[in-house]
């Protein structure tokens, strides 16, 4: 009897060990449990520091991450709904201005987390027009056209104006990062004259020999700063992944290293994941 009851004792022992092992298995873990859904447009930066911000929230704070890409309006009003818990791809105060003041009261601005950036007008060195007002001028030269991206983006309402404002004879022509820049390469290659609606940061300035065109009227505004942007209760959701997002800041080389490596063909998360394991120093400041 008396080694039945010390099994016993040992049995019950045990299975409480497991019990409270499981418990506190379970806390210790309990942020993977919380999804970040994180919205983002496709541009090739945006695609970067988004894929940044995923692998760290997966990979060093145990959180699952959803991305979902869509266009510019429809990512601040999914953000405004709820729908994301963050974007970091908020253009300001500029291009994505007009979506901001729409939202304000229903999303966060947490600040930069890349300045210096700027949109405009981008044409080959080659080209011996500077400034958007001689265009008019080069109407044959150029085929008449402006190769712009996606039409929800701020960039092409800017280019909108743009139109409007210099009085141009020239049709801005929709289409995506991806449409814009096979279009540049193929009149580069060429030496073909060419005016695609353009940023930085982006590869393309990495890979060809690019200006910006002179902007007198200030249509495109001056040097803008990339923002991280989250819902109201993220803090409280996850605070964690708000606390990073808060702390996440790099530079236009960082960002640049990451596009280079997606451009040559490696996955997004797999050049994020690249770019983490060269720069533990930075992240490790950006971590909670």
């Amino acid at each position: 009897m008396i080694n039945s009851n010390i099994f016993s004792l040992n049995t019950a022992m045990i299975g409480l060990v497991l019990v409270f092992a499981l418990m506190f298995g379970l806390n210790s873990c309990a942020p993977a449990e919380e999804e970040i859904h994180l919205g983002y447009v496709l541009w090739d930066s945006e695609i970067a520091s988004t894929h940044v911000v995923a692998a760290i929230l997966e990979d060093e704070l145990g959180y699952n991450v959803r991305l979902t890409s869509v266009d510019a309006g429809p990512m601040w009003t999914g953000l405004a709904r709820g729908d994301f818990d963050a974007i970091v791809a908020a253009w300001l105060p500029a291009t994505h201005e007009a979506y901001l003041e729409q939202t304000q009261d229903q999303v966060v601005d947490l600040g930069p987390n890349l300045d210096g950036a700027k949109i405009g007008w981008v044409v080959p060195q080659y080209v011996t027009v500077n400034s958007i007002d001689e265009l008019n001028d080069y109407v044959d030269e150029f085929g008449g056209e402006v190769i712009g991206i996606d039409p929800g983006a701020g960039l092409m309402r800017a280019s909108d104006r743009a139109v409007e404002e210099y009085d141009l004879n020239f049709n801005l022509v929709e289409g995506s990062d991806a449409a814009m820049t096979a279009a540049l390469d193929r009149a580069y290659d060429r030496e073909e004259w060419i005016i695609v609606a353009g940023w930085i940061p982006h590869w393309k300035f990495a890979a060809y020999d690019l200006k910006f065109l002179e902007d007198p009227l200030g249509v495109f505004g001056a040097a803008e700063s990339i923002h991280t942007v989250v819902t109201p209760d993220l803090d409280e959701k996850a605070p964690e992944a708000f606390a990073f997002l808060n702390n996440f800041y790099w530079d236009a080389e960082d960002m640049g290293e990451v596009m280079i490596m997606v451009e040559d063909g490696v996955e997004p998360f797999d050049a994020a994941r690249a770019w983490i394991a060269d720069n533990r120093d930075k992240v490790e400041a950006w971590l909670p």
